[in-house]
């Protein structure tokens, strides 16, 4: 990409997300009333073709299917978390594979009429690659989710090869999110007693070296953070999560997305969507269930204030929640009750949402059956 227009996608997005978190600042201060009522979008129409439902105005695709060519590379199993990148006219939709020994993560780079150009694989060798998150440099952060797992640091562009950062620590990892405004960058951990962690690079850009810390209690709905003493601590050592007494434990922590001053993250055993204020240094929930919500799992935002959560089984819905607490779906998948929702993503001008169903309508473990879709539309911006 030209240096000009890394720029410029760097300067829109920094400025969405201040925006987007100045939107929710209030709602994070405590429980938000978040409830069911009417999408914004209107109510979901009859499955199309795909099986898919959506609002009237909006149309879906499939882009690619698990061990079938797309691009002229064979799309991976288990498709899971994803992001999107600019690319010159076009953009890049980048996605995980979350199976044992060969995982790994795939791209696949779109025109900028959304015919697809290529798809070729970023990463390989990896275990279990999970979620993860994008940097404001234009990287991948793909996560292992599996015991002492990494953090490796992969090039959507397909240029330069994908680099483990240790320094991020060894712990069953699932999603990234990059604060650029304090330069940091959030981790979730997926175990029933998992931490959320923070992670502060020397340099910010270079994520070789920095210090680990983890989310503590400090009274009520108050946190501070510190030092994780050993973040990559050898196999029957004590792991990260139980090395600080104080820390906080969350239920299987999923996705997590950062907005202006506050990083979102879901805990799927707590059924919560958790919100983390970086100002006033408190963890409280955005959504505590009740509504059409369920098994909350990979999360993103828009500059809007939406946020939209994928579920990880429940209805196979993709929900929003909006600033003023309505949460609704917005798309159903039919006949996938055995799968997961996985790696929503919009595109950079923010008319096209890519995601997964991890095993799709065959349900097998393996994700043979994984379908990556695409779904264009009139989303709020």
């Amino acid at each position: 990409m030209q240096r000009r227009t890394f720029l410029r996608a760097l300067s829109t997005g920094l400025g969405a997300v201040a925006f987007s978190g100045a939107v929710w600042h209030d709602a994070a201060a405590s429980v938000a009333a978040v409830s069911a009522g009417p999408s914004p979008y209107g109510p979901l129409g009859a499955p199309d073709a795909n099986g898919m439902a959506l609002p009237a105005g909006f149309t879906g695709r499939i882009v690619a299917r698990t061990g079938r060519v797309v691009g002229g590379t064979l799309w991976h199993p288990a498709p899971d978390g994803g992001a999107c990148f600019p690319d010159g006219t076009g953009w890049i939709y980048v996605s995980n594979s979350e199976v044992p020994l060969v995982g790994g993560a795939s791209a696949i780079k779109f025109r900028a009429d959304g015919s697809i150009d290529r798809a070729y694989r970023i990463l390989s060798g990896t275990t279990l690659n999970c979620a993860g998150g994008a940097t404001p440099w234009n990287t991948w952060l793909s996560c292992e989710e599996v015991f002492r797992g990494r953090v490796y640091e992969t090039d959507p562009y397909g240029v330069r090869s994908a680099q483990p950062r240790p320094a991020m620590g060894r712990f069953k990892h699932e999603a990234a999110a990059c604060d650029p405004d304090h330069r940091v960058v959030y981790l979730t951990e997926d175990e029933s007693d998992g931490c959320f962690y923070r992670f502060t690079p020397t340099t910010w850009g270079d994520l070789s070296s920095g210090r680990l810390d983890v989310l503590c209690g400090a009274g009520g709905d108050a946190v501070e953070w510190r030092p994780v003493p050993d973040p990559g601590p050898a196999v029957l050592e004590t792991q990260t999560r139980h090395q600080v007494s104080a820390a906080r434990h969350f239920s299987g922590g999923e996705g997590c997305h950062y907005a202006g001053g506050i990083c979102y993250f879901t805990a799927k055993g707590d059924r919560k969507v958790w919100a983390y204020d970086v100002a006033r240094s408190t963890v409280t929930a955005v959504y505590d269930g009740g509504g059409t919500l369920d098994g909350v799992d990979n999360i993103t935002g828009r500059p809007s204030g939406d946020l939209y959560v994928a579920e990880d089984g429940g209805n196979m819905e993709i929900n929003i929640i909006t600033p003023d607490g309505v949460v609704a779906p917005i798309m159903r998948l039919d006949g996938q009750a055995k799968s997961e929702i996985t790696g929503p993503a919009f595109s950079p001008d923010g008319t096209r949402l890519y995601f997964s169903s991890q095993r799709g309508t065959s349900g097998e473990t393996a994700g043979t059956g994984g379908i990556t879709y695409e779904v264009r539309g009139p989303f709020r911006r």
